[in-house]
């Protein structure tokens, strides 16, 4: 049965953000075809963030009808508009429409908009739900949310998303000139398989959350007390105590078994400033994973070649599910060693943004080493970060179902902070240049 209910409770885990992850991985693609080019994923972040009603409304009925809400009913609902978004994006995914004059995808925004609102929605609803089962479930679930990410990198790897070659080729002078002249252009290869197909991938995947969360459903009520959880009922041992002196010896070692017990019930939980701490951590660390990085991934990655962009996109999606297992068999929940992983995972975010800035000239643009470095930076910022949100999530689930309630609340206010920063720096005040891997000359 704990076999049953750890599957079950990974493949939950598949739907929490395998739409947005699937669309992050399959963007080296994307890019490529729709009109918005290298500023479509600024676009994304805000539209994530936008669907952040979702988990507004959940929190607001937690906060003003408690227990009034009908958890089931709204991951049901989640699920059920997971898929058939999914199934849409199949067909319309690269259709648009002219607004103000100029070509955007207005399919591909709006569907996006409803699996947004899917996987935003999760974060308030997924996680309290995992809290009817032991604990030991959920980082089984962290590691399902993981795999979320993984699955759909695996298969843009063996799509071969945006692979690129630069090749020479020859135009016209003028327009009333024999003379020809030869450049360099960029050559897209086309894919192993159909952006359609990866959609419908997506879809499959929706599909086995929704029937794993049937079965847990459906699983009998047994769960599992610890032994710290019991108190030992000595009410007998202790009357009886009064006319027999080793009873009363018994007694007294019962009522000091009892007393060590209430004890260790009433170890102190974190202060109220270690929780504000905890709540930052989550809101910056969500801040940087889910608004700032994603916004410019494809200037920090794009500029040393698709491979760069397409390696980084794929492979730091690895990186979470690794960072979950670590976590569920080594765990470490002091603070000052989360503080510590934040500020390492700050510092790769930190290269990643400079590289952005760099752009269309990064460092060690055009070669190896550079390539490499970007993309396990992207890697190594991915792993930390999710390292820690998997921890202060198994700390706030031992304090109680509301404090997990306010952690996915939080994280979507850091995504929503991180997002809305970002946007007018690319998109309004152009901070970020794009440019031509084949054709960009860069000073030595």
């Amino acid at each position: 049965m704990a076999l049953q209910v750890h599957l079950l409770a990974c493949a939950f885990g598949l739907g929490s953000w395998v739409a947005v992850n699937g669309l992050w991985v399959e963007l080296p693609l994307i890019v490529n075809a729709l009109p918005e080019g290298w500023e479509l994923p600024s676009y994304l972040t805000v539209i994530i963030q936008l669907a952040n009603l979702g988990p507004l409304l959940v929190t607001l009925m937690h906060k003003l009808c408690p227990g009034r809400l009908n958890e089931r009913a709204v991951i049901y609902s989640v699920l059920a508009i997971g898929i058939v978004s999914c199934i849409l994006l199949v067909f319309f995914w690269d259709k648009t429409t002219v607004v103000a004059g100029a070509s955007r995808s207005t399919a591909f925004f709006i569907i996006t908009f409803f699996l947004s609102l899917v996987d935003c929605t999760s974060s308030v609803t997924f996680l309290p739900f995992m809290m009817q089962l032991p604990a030991k479930y959920i980082t089984t679930y962290f590691i399902g949310e993981g795999l979320s990410g993984f699955i759909p990198g695996i298969i843009a790897l063996a799509q071969g998303v945006g692979m690129t070659k630069c090749v020479n080729s020859s135009h016209a002078a003028g327009n009333h000139s024999d003379e020809e002249v030869w450049s360099l252009q960029t050559q897209y290869l086309p894919p192993n398989f159909s952006t359609q197909v990866f959609f419908s991938f997506l879809a499959a995947m929706m599909c086995i959350s929704l029937a794993a969360f049937v079965g847990l459903n459906r699983l009998p009520r047994t769960y599992e007390l610890s032994t710290e959880n019991l108190v030992p009922d000595t009410v007998g041992t202790v009357s009886s105590g009064l006319d027999n002196p080793a009873a009363e010896t018994d007694g007294k070692k019962s009522e000091q078994g009892e007393e060590k017990t209430k004890a260790l019930l009433a170890e102190p939980q974190h202060s109220i400033s270690q929780l504000v701490f905890m709540y930052l951590l989550v809101v910056w660390v969500n801040a940087l994973t889910n608004g700032l990085l994603p916004s410019v991934q494809t200037y920090s990655c794009m500029s040393y070649g698709n491979l760069a962009y397409h390696l980084s996109a794929a492979l730091a999606s690895v990186a979470n599910p690794v960072a979950c297992t670590i976590a569920m068999f080594f765990q470490n929940r002091s603070l000052m060693f989360l503080r510590f992983l934040t500020l390492l995972g700050t510092g790769f975010g930190g290269y990643n943004m400079a590289m952005a800035a760099l752009s269309p000239c990064p460092l060690l643009r055009g070669s190896a080493l550079g390539e490499a470095i970007i993309v396990l930076s992207w890697l190594l910022f991915t792993g930390t970060m999710s390292y820690v949100k998997v921890m202060v999530g198994v700390i706030l689930r031992d304090r109680s179902h509301s404090a997990l309630v306010w952690c996915g609340a939080a994280a979507q206010m850091g995504s929503l902070v991180g997002s809305v920063t970002m946007f007018p720096m690319v998109n309004v005040y152009r901070l970020f240049k794009s440019g031509d891997f084949c054709n960009t000359e860069c000073p030595l």
